[in-house]
C-alpha cells in the first residue's frame, strides 16, 4: 500500500481527494492536515465520511508529515504550496501540488500573475499534470503540477484542432462557465447564496490568472506562441465547468472531419468521451466523474468550428486528475480509484 498525505486537506479539493482515495485498492490515507480543524475527525467537518474513515485532521509540518506518507497531495492556495514542496522533495516523497505555484515554467510570468516565486528552480523540474499530453513525463516526475479546472476544460477541447494545424490560432476563444465550489469553501461574499442563486455573470475579464496557463500549453501544442481570449462565468450551480470554444479554420473542413481529429486523438484515453454527431456536453453527465465530454460542430456559413467540453471542476478539474496522475506515478491501472458512472440526476 502507498502511504497518502494530504497537505492542506480542509476545502473541497481536499474533500475529494479523500473520497475518492479511501475506496482506491492501492492507496492507504494517513493523514490529513488543517490548521483550522486540528484535532477534528473528518466526519465532523465533512458528514459524508460518517463511517467511512477515522482519521482525524492534524497540524503538522512538511517534514513531519514525510515521515508518515510516501506521496503527497497539496491542496494549499497558491504561494503556500511553494514553501512546503522543496521540503516533501528533499525527504525523498513524490508530490502532486494541487495549486498554481508550478504550473507556468516562466518565472517571470508566473509572478506577474501571482506572487513572487521562493522555489523557481523547481519550475523547470515540474511535469504539468494533464496526462493526455504528458503521460511519459508524468510516469518518471517526482513533482507534479495539477492542471487549473479551467485550463483541462479548454486545452482537452482544443489540443486536437492544434495538432492539425486545423484553425488559425489568432481566432481562438474560450468562454467558459463554473459552479461555484470553483470559488472554494471560505467565505467570500460573491460566492454566498443570494449572490449566485438565480444570477449568471462574468468575472475577471481579462484578468483570469489561468489564461496565462492555457497559453502556455497551447503554444506548446501549437509550436508558436498563441493568445487567447479567455472569459470565465459563475453559475449558480456546485460544480461543474462548461467551456464553449470558437475558433476560424484554417481550411474549409467538414463537421466530420473535424469529428475525426477527436477521435483519433482521444481514441485510446479512458476519460475523454466525444459525444456523438449532433449531442454537445452537459454538465449534468459529468458531475462526480473524472470524465470529459466533447462536442464539436463547424459553422460552415463562417468558416468556424464551436467546441464544447464539460467537466467536473472538483473531479477532472482538480482532485480525480490529481488521483490519475498518481495511478500513472505509482504504475497503478489510471482508472484506479476513478470508476463509476456520473450523478444524474
Amino acid at each position: 500500500m502507498v502511504r497518502i498525505g494530504i497537505f492542506g486537506g480542509s476545502g473541497y479539493t481536499g474533500q475529494e481527494l479523500l473520497r475518492l482515495l479511501i475506496r482506491h485498492p492501492g492507496v492507504e490515507p494517513v493523514a490529513v492536515t488543517s490548521r483550522q480543524y486540528k484535532g477534528m475527525h473528518l466526519s465532523k467537518i465533512y458528514p459524508v465520511f460518517l463511517g467511512e474513515t477515522d482519521l482525524a485532521f492534524i497540524d503538522a509540518e512538511p517534514a513531519a508529515l514525510a515521515e508518515t506518507c510516501d506521496l503527497i497531495f497539496l491542496a494549499v492556495p497558491h504561494g503556500k504550496a511553494m514553501e512546503a514542496v522543496p521540503q516533501f522533495l528533499s525527504a525523498g516523497k513524490k508530490v502532486i501540488d494541487l495549486s498554481a505555484d508550478y504550473r507556468i515554467r516562466d518565472r517571470a510570468l508566473f509572478e506577474e500573475w501571482y506572487c513572487p516565486h521562493s522555489s523557481p528552480d523547481l519550475l523547470a523540474e515540474a511535469v504539468y499534470g494533464l496526462p493526455e499530453l504528458h503521460r511519459k513525463a508524468i510516469a518518471q516526475a517526482r513533482l507534479v503540477a495539477n492542471p487549473g479546472c479551467y485550463p483541462t476544460s479548454a486545452i482537452l477541447g482544443l489540443a486536437p484542432l492544434l495538432r492539425q494545424d486545423a484553425i488559425d490560432k489568432a481566432s481562438i476563444i474560450i468562454d467558459s462557465k463554473s459552479g461555484t465550489s470553483g470559488a472554494g469553501r471560505d467565505i467570500k461574499l460573491d460566492s454566498l447564496f443570494c449572490e449566485v442563486n438565480e444570477g449568471f455573470k462574468a468575472y475577471k475579464i481579462g484578468t483570469h490568472r489561468h489564461r496565462p496557463e492555457i497559453e502556455q500549453e497551447l503554444s506548446m501544442l501549437a509550436g508558436s506562441e498563441i493568445r487567447v481570449i479567455f472569459t470565465p462565468h459563475l453559475l449558480p450551480v456546485n460544480r461543474g465547468i462548461l467551456t464553449t470554444i470558437y475558433a476560424t479554420l484554417s481550411s474549409p473542413r467538414s463537421t466530420e472531419e473535424i469529428r475525426s481529429f477527436f477521435d483519433d486523438f482521444y481514441r485510446n484515453e479512458p476519460f475523454v468521451r466525444l459525444c456523438p454527431a449532433g449531442c454537445f456536453p452537459n454538465i449534468s453527465s459529468v458531475r462526480g466523474s473524472n470524465n470529459c465530454h466533447i462536442g464539436c460542430t463547424v459553422d460552415e456559413r463562417t468558416g468556424r468550428v464551436v467546441i464544447l467540453s464539460a467537466i467536473d471542476n472538483l473531479v477532472k478539474g482538480a482532485a480525480g486528475q490529481a488521483v490519475q496522475n498518481m495511478n500513472i506515478l505509482c504504475g497503478f491501472d489510471e482508472r484506479a480509484g476513478l470508476g463509476g458512472i456520473s450523478l444524474n440526476p
